[in-house]
């Protein structure tokens, strides 16, 4: 995200240059090499800027927002983990009340564990295995 905002900078600075959109490209591209924005989204916010934008933050987008890395429902899977690691997406989805993917995701952002094959929850292995 912080790259982007960068990014986004760069493009206004350029717009006020009076550089285009293919004169932009390539600085932004050796700046910031692989990080670098497409190419799309580079002339969409040269064109923003050129048409008189001066905010370089991106507009709150439509929809249902996120709520699996919430963290009230990692809070809530780390503490069910913490009595037992044994516990299944499923169960852990079913006790808390919450979607599978949700639970699945909270998961994920509960450091140090994993689901093997069986969906079973397990601290993760540092062995040559793991």
């Amino acid at each position: 995200m912080q790259r982007s905002l960068e990014q986004r900078m760069a493009i206004k600075f350029c717009v006020k240059l009076e550089k285009s959109a293919a004169e932009t490209i390539p600085m932004l591209k050796k700046a910031f090499g692989v990080d670098c924005l497409s190419d799309r989204q580079i002339f969409r916010w040269h064109k923003a800027f050129a048409e008189g934008r001066e905010d370089v933050n991106d507009e709150n987008r439509a929809g249902r927002p996120s709520t699996s890395s919430s963290d009230d429902n990692v809070k809530r899977v780390r503490d069910l983990l913490n009595t037992d690691r044994r516990l299944s997406v499923c169960l852990i989805s079913e006790t808390l009340d919450i979607t599978k993917t949700i639970g699945s995701e909270s998961l994920g952002n509960c450091v140090g564990v994993f689901r093997n094959e069986e969906g079973i929850i397990s601290p993760k292995c540092l062995s040559a295995k793991g």
